[in-house]
């Protein structure tokens, strides 16, 4: 049974969604604040459904402090819909960007689309090894010199992605879709923002740039 965590400051909607999630068969637990949210996660959780504009600490700070060491699904809930607040999101690390008032039919659909993404992952158990990196796609991990490179979850998927179609250009539109969905809220920008944050992780950790700009086409993954 999946475990979701919902991190929301109205009471009305943690209740409404922890009623939601428990009666489709979901275990819940919930989180008034960014603080309480932190406090939760020292036990697993299989997704987190976080809202952006809370007090104090809020929830892209919350994504920010826990992406490093939560690997699992987060979906931002939130009532702010421009396209800089969704790259924002998408950028520390968010996985889909849900706009309030939202259908609680397409909210859980969303939400089972995430999960089963993550149990597909799973069943990989393979490691690539590059010159200067391995990829073990079973933790999701990235491994330089012995040691793990600190990748979001959309990160490593764009590695993934790309280093198992290794050679072949992919625009920002099909890396968008192929990894975010073609029904979520953001757009392929936030697909340049990855990438860019990606090669400086790998530059930091000593390696070279394994993903390529190909001019006016896209991306592709060099060995």
């Amino acid at each position: 049974m999946a475990k979701i965590l919902i991190v929301d400051d109205e009471e009305d909607i943690v209740e409404m969604l922890c009623a939601y999630f428990r009666a489709a068969g979901y275990e819940t637990c919930a989180a008034r604040s960014g603080e309480e949210a932190l406090f939760r996660l020292r036990e697993p959780v299989d997704l987190i459904l976080l809202d952006i504009s809370m007090p104090g600490t809020d929830g892209i700070e919350v994504c920010k402090r826990i992406r490093e060491f939560v690997s699992c699904p987060i979906l931002f809930l939130t009532a702010k819909g421009t396209d800089e607040d969704k790259i924002n999101g998408f950028a520390v690390g968010g996985d889909d960007y849900i706009v309030k008032p939202f259908g609680l039919s397409e909210l859980g659909a969303r939400v089972a689309a995430h999960l089963r993404r993550e149990a597909r992952g799973h069943q990989s158990a393979r490691v690539a090894y590059e010159s200067d990196l391995s990829i073990n796609f079973s933790e999701k991990a990235v491994y330089a010199s012995g040691q793990r490179v600190p990748l979001a979850k959309k990160e490593f998927e764009i590695i993934e992605f790309l280093s198992m179609n290794s050679g072949q250009v992919f625009d920002r539109e099909r890396i968008y879709e192929r990894l975010w969905g073609w029904d979520s809220e953001g757009g392929s920008a936030v697909v340049t923002e990855h990438i860019r944050r990606i090669r400086a992780k790998l530059a930091q950790a000593g390696c070279k740039n394994h993903i390529e700009t190909v001019w006016g086409m896209g991306y592709k993954w060099v060995r």
